[in-house]
């Protein structure tokens, strides 16, 4: 999924610059340890190594995915946690077999190979040929622009915006749906990243196998075909694809730290990956250092006033599908009520301050606890952003009206280029600044489960709407099917 959270930073403000006797005094002293500890004892970087080594890929419903399971539940195991279950679900799996893609000119079959990889929940089979029709960014108003050409025809779309700015980017998942919607038989996604590099991820708003083929060819590739299109168009496009979908059990890996109180503190991060690569960026970065956080409260014997607990999701790649049914249960049960907030690890990589996810109350006690945290490493920038998104395993959570919080940080654009694509691999990951990750984390979750009382709440129904139409999420949620108010 696109990770909206940890990546990038837009503005902010640079509060490390306040003095430090306005930090909240309280905290300095737990941080240090905190500290400490990761600095001197983390296994965050050595445990991603290994688990990349021995496991390889985390694909949900495959045979590495049970192995990533299993491999979380025996560290926490390891680490001194008595409370650790597994939280069984059904997914419908899906599963890459072959795929080709080929093109020629309309008035020829001399038919040219173009490298591809499958988008997941595209159809078990297809073996499509229609002509290609270039819909730019692959946003509502580009496909407008062709509504009338663009029926019974293969849309060719960006992943990445291109050639316009102060316009939001869809998912490529959205995207694939309004093709779907006006009438589009198939989808060529072009990645963005420079050069040959391939990416996947789900096409499907919903999990749910989609009804047309969605493939991914690589920026240079892109480049050569509009170039074709441009001095030989019209082009042809033939799609040959194999894919398997199946029923199965997939299980989240939950341990708690109980508190004084039944409230709750919900830390996770997605274990899943996909499968073309180890995943160690995405989302081994995070999952790993939400187990060396789990570890580093239990070293250090923390009491907290809130019960915390450590979530491992599964299912994330193919459509927050783990944290669906976490949330879900919750509902079930009442306890969603007890949730105070929920902090999610999604490509979480040497942060420099926090996303407050639109709640603007929560300023004055992240920059109080950031202050600490700055008095602590002084490396720590302690800027503040405030703006909510969506695609990764805090929705669940958000649409339910729970407060959420997000490290924001940075990852070198060779690492990025290489989301969701064959090159994720362990040689990405940076030790130092994944141990950040942890330490930095570990010392905000300290905070949000030990403060007297946190200035945000859980949202009604009603102001979960409003809040959501304030955030600009509207629309994206309608093209989503997550919308479930009036329109």
């Amino acid at each position: 999924m696109r990770k909206f959270i940890q990546i990038c930073l837009v503005g902010g403000s640079l509060l490390s610059l306040l003095s430090a006797t306005s930090a909240d005094k309280k905290w300095e002293k737990p941080f240090s340890r905190i500290d400490s500890e990761v600095r001197k004892n983390s296994k965050a970087y050595t445990t991603l190594e290994n688990a990349t080594k021995t496991i390889g890929h985390r694909l949900t419903g495959s045979a590495n995915g049970e192995k990533a399971e299993e491999y979380a539940f025996k560290l926490l195991k390891s680490y001194g946690f008595t409370d650790v279950k597994y939280q069984p679900f059904e997914v419908e799996a899906w599963m890459r077999d072959t795929v080709t893609l080929s093109i020629a000119p309309g008035s020829s079959d001399n038919f040219r190979d173009v490298p591809v990889v499958s988008l997941a929940h595209s159809p078990e089979e297809s073996n499509l040929q229609g002509e290609i029709v270039d819909v730019g960014n692959g946003l509502e108003e580009d496909f407008e622009q062709v509504k009338d050409k663009i029926k019974g025809k293969v849309a060719l779309a960006n992943i990445n915006l291109v050639g316009v700015t102060g316009k939001k980017n869809l998912h490529r998942s959205e995207k694939t749906a309004l093709a779907i919607k006006y009438g589009a038989t198939g989808v060529i996604m072009v990645n963005g990243a420079p050069g040959q590099i391939l990416l996947t991820g789900t096409a499907s708003v919903t999990g749910a196998i989609i009804s047309i083929p969605a493939v991914c060819i690589s920026n240079e590739s892109g480049f050569e075909v509009r170039k074709w299109l441009k001095e030989e168009g019209p082009l042809l496009a033939h799609i040959d694809m194999h894919n398997t979908s199946k029923a199965i059990r997939a299980r989240n890996v939950i341990a708690t730290l109980k508190g004084k109180s039944d409230e709750k503190v919900i830390i996770g991060g997605h274990l899943d990956s996909w499968d073309l690569a180890t995943g160690a960026i995405d989302n081994g970065i995070g999952s790993f250092a939400v187990l060396d956080i789990a570890r580093t409260f239990k070293a250090l014997k923390v009491k907290p006033e809130k019960t915390i607990q450590f979530v491992l999701f599964m299912g994330e790649e193919q459509g927050l599908l783990g944290s669906k049914h976490f949330v879900g249960e919750l509902k079930k049960s009442g306890g969603i009520e007890k949730v105070s907030y929920m902090m999610n690890l999604d490509m979480t990589n040497d942060p420099r301050g926090i996303n407050a996810f639109g709640r603007n109350e929560m300023n004055d006690f992240f920059a109080n606890v950031g202050n600490a945290i700055h008095q602590v490493d002084g490396n720590y920038k302690n800027e503040i952003i405030n703006r909510a998104g969506l695609h990764s395993d805090h929705q669940p959570f958000m649409l339910e009206g729970v407060p959420i919080a997000g490290l924001s940080g940075h990852l070198n654009p060779e690492v990025l280029q290489c989301y969701h694509a064959d090159c994720d691999d362990f040689s990405l990951v940076n030790k130092e600044q994944l141990e950040t990750t942890v330490r930095i984390a570990a010392m905000y979750l300290y905070a949000l489960s030990n403060t007297d009382k946190i200035s945000v709440k859980k949202l009604s129904d009603q102001k979960t709407r409003d809040f959501l139409i304030s955030q600009g999420l509207k629309e994206e949620l309608i093209i989503g099917q997550e919308w479930r108010w009036e329109q």
